[in-house]
């Protein structure tokens, strides 16, 4: 049994929002705990009371009977469903109790466009856990009254869940049960930004994933990935999008950007093109930006395309520009993660025909409306974000300090040149797929 809990948003509830005001739901028939707003499957969104179920056909109520009134009873399904609140532009603390009275529980939790923020939960009958993380909700619109150019995967409709005005969580696991959810401003989290293309942005459907919609499961409260990636992208039409100047406008002293580009800046035709030319420039343009708003840039060099010799080994693609990144993080004293090196010893010890479970490659009929098998030596499925995601966990614990106090405890170590098995990382899927390869190659 899989379940699916979005919340998106809470601007019509009757308080007013303020910068302490904070929302608790109970869900479930039973009775309701003080202080909370009740949600049960007869809560179907509206605009004007601003939260509910946007499709109730799924949801199945269940009481309990118990006296505690916010664990006696919660909201679950065979099928996904999603909630939804309107939420403000800002960082937010989300708690969920998660559990069941009479029967044990398996929750895995994701926000926004299958951000990763809980990694299948357990709960034992009549046990419960709590846990809270942090989220970035963001719109396009800029403090001077312009707007990110945003494409049209993005636009929609719907609108993707990373840029409309709501928070979006998504619950799905064997038995997931939604006791409550809390959510609260968190205008003091660390935000850390990120700004890359296809290979780490958020997917937001099946198979694909980017590993930066990997990485918030890895970090503690007080912590919110921004992650601003779209696919298609290079340095230069980031920025011409307007979606530097988005993440510049919104960061305060102590945020971090991590900068990710290469592939899409590879077919750069522009005169003196090159990676020793203008990416180098532009990714020095970016590190100057960062630091006069307070921010700690990280350069990521570009993991690589899966591509085997012969021989079996393991073909470089992005070589100039993954050197041209560690040369600017040199001369302008910026922390580097080298992806593109511990990429490369993930492929190779996959091996060819292994390394294509990190990647987009599935026979026909595995995914709605797939005709056709899908074969993409450059994105990666859930597993493969899930082991880059691993490995930039590695490159903050050895070269972004300050950073590294904030990861989970249950983060162990990680070589690259022993990848977990792909049996052992069962993130379960989201309900929306596509077979739509993202843009950029």
């Amino acid at each position: 049994m899989k379940i699916l809990l979005t919340i998106f948003s809470l601007a019509g509830l009757d308080v007013a929002f303020g910068a302490d005001q904070s929302w608790k739901f109970d869900f479930g028939p039973g009775a309701v705990s003080p202080g909370y707003t009740q949600v049960t499957k007869a809560n179907v969104y509206a605009q004007e009371k601003g939260y509910g179920f946007l499709d109730a056909t799924n949801v199945q109520d269940v009481d309990r009977k118990s006296p505690d009134a916010l664990r006696g009873d919660f909201c679950t399904g065979e099928q996904p469903f999603i909630f939804a609140v309107d939420l403000p532009e800002g960082n937010y603390n989300v708690t969920v109790t998660l559990g069941d009275n009479s029967a044990g529980s398996e929750t895995t939790v994701k926000a926004e466009s299958r951000e990763l923020m809980l990694e299948n939960v357990k709960t034992a009958p009549g046990k419960f856990e709590t846990r809270t993380f942090t989220v970035n909700v963001r719109t396009p619109k800029l403090p001077d009254g312009g707007s990110v150019s945003l494409n049209k995967r993005e636009t929609g409709p719907p609108m993707v869940a990373h840029w409309d005005d709501k928070l979006e969580l998504e619950f799905i696991g064997k038995h997931p049960c939604v006791d409550a959810v809390e959510i609260a401003p968190a205008p003091k989290a660390i935000t850390v930004f990120i700004a890359g293309d296809s290979t780490v942005t958020q997917q937001p459907r099946e198979p694909w994933a980017g590993w930066g919609q990997m990485l918030p499961r890895f970090f503690k409260e007080g912590v919110a990935i921004a992650n601003h990636a779209e696919s298609g992208l290079a340095l230069f039409s980031f920025k011409g999008q307007k979606r530097l100047a988005k993440i510049l406008s919104a960061m305060k002293k102590g945020d971090y950007l991590f900068i990710q580009f290469g592939h899409n800046d590879q077919k750069d035709k522009s005169p003196n093109a090159g990676p020793y030319t203008t990416y180098k420039d532009n990714l020095k343009y970016y590190v100057a930006e960062t630091r006069k708003k307070g921010g700690i840039p990280v350069l990521v060099t570009s993991m690589e395309r899966r591509r085997f010799s012969p021989e079996g080994k393991p073909e470089p693609t992005l070589a100039d520009y993954a050197e041209a990144v560690r040369q600017v993080g040199k001369e302008e004293g910026v922390p580097v993660i080298d992806l593109n090196a511990m990429s490369l010893k993930l492929y190779e010890a996959l091996g060819p025909d292994n390394s294509t479970k990190m990647f987009v490659f599935y026979p026909a009929g595995t995914f709605p409306r797939q005709s056709q098998e899908l074969k993409d030596n450059t994105h990666h499925n859930v597993y493969g974000g899930y082991e880059l995601a691993k490995c930039i966990v590695e490159g903050i614990k050895a070269n972004v300090p300050e950073l590294r106090k904030f990861l989970r405890n249950d983060t162990p170590a990680f070589d690259p040149a022993h990848p977990d098995p792909v049996e052992s990382v069962r993130i379960p899927p989201s309900q929306a797929a596509s077979v739509e390869k993202p843009a950029g190659s």
